[in-house]
């Protein structure tokens, strides 16, 4: 999530791990109380929150990230391994993610299952990082850390796979196949959100994803996401149990919940989807050579 410098090399693919540190983990009985992040804390409820209790909290967040499924999952499998035979941890929750994340700098963007292209407008400068994702205040230690946020969400893929493709184009205020908004012709075209119908009506409808996410349309907020995929196979009715494990990196938890208040309330993907998933933690920034992460905080 931050930058995690260089990989570590594990044939036959490359893996990184980013670790992100839960609220509970910054308490006396740790002796850490001192060391917390201002703005660390848990997220205030929401009104898309469909939360499971097993599939809710934490107090380590690892991420391991590979080429070939099988590198990531030995890595958490050894470290909850570790974890477990040393008594210091369990595994509280896991999601097996699939796909690359979210459209970085110079990348082609990746599709959700529901077969929309995923992170068009995500943040890929490096202004931008320094306004809305890095920490620059508190111990030197957590400067460039990021708050990690993550969500389990559930999609009801069936549901979707019934509507017609220009319902699921107002939808998410874009068109399937080409990922332009609804007001232009390509992806990375700026959305016109003033643009009315011939009838008057906005040709991005008032309840688009994309409208209601944009962040001309929230004071200027932004966050970076890292999405990933999922699937847990075929639930008890029969259903593809799918989904995305949305992840996002901002220096505030509150830009967070400014855009999914806004979100929950009113989006028209809301019908087709369930965050049943959720978790903060704080993500200290990549260790200097010679040095392990998070180093500073216990000096």
């Amino acid at each position: 999530g931050s930058d995690t410098g260089e990989p570590l090399d594990l044939a036959p693919a490359s893996l990184t791990v980013p670790v992100g540190l839960g609220p509970k983990v910054f308490t006396e009985p740790y002796g850490l109380a001192g060391q917390k992040p201002r703005l660390l804390r848990n997220l205030k409820g929401l009104p898309s929150d469909a939360l499971q209790k097993d599939l809710t909290g934490g107090d380590l967040s690892l991420q391991a990230c590979a080429d070939d499924p099988q590198v990531a999952y030995h890595a958490i499998r050894d470290l909850a391994r570790i974890g477990k035979d040393s008594g210091t941890a369990a595994t509280r929750w896991a999601v097996m993610g699939f796909g690359r994340a979210s459209a970085g700098k110079g990348q082609t963007t990746p599709r959700n299952l529901l077969g929309f292209k995923d992170g068009t407008r995500n943040i890929k400068e490096v202004e931008d990082f320094d306004r809305f994702v890095w920490i620059k205040d508190g111990p030197a230690w957590q400067h460039r850390g990021s708050y990690q946020v993550v969500r389990k969400i559930q999609m009801h893929i069936e549901n979707w796979d019934t509507d017609r493709v220009s319902d699921q184009n107002d939808v998410f205020g874009r068109h399937k196949t080409s990922g332009a908004p609804l007001t232009g012709h390509a992806e990375f075209d700026t959305p016109d959100f003033h643009k009315k119908t011939a009838g008057g009506q906005p040709v991005i409808p008032a309840t688009a994803h994309i409208r209601l996410a944009a962040h001309e349309n929230n004071g200027g907020l932004r966050i970076l996401r890292r999405g990933y995929n999922y699937t847990d196979g075929i639930n008890q009715y029969g259903l593809l149990d799918a989904g995305l494990l949305f992840i996002s990196y901002q220096n505030d938890p509150a830009h967070f919940e400014t855009l999914q208040t806004r979100l929950g309330a009113s989006d028209s993907l809301n019908e087709y989807i369930s965050h049943i998933g959720s978790a903060i933690f704080f993500v200290p920034p990549a260790p200097a050579p010679g040095s392990y992460l998070a180093q500073g905080m216990f000096r």
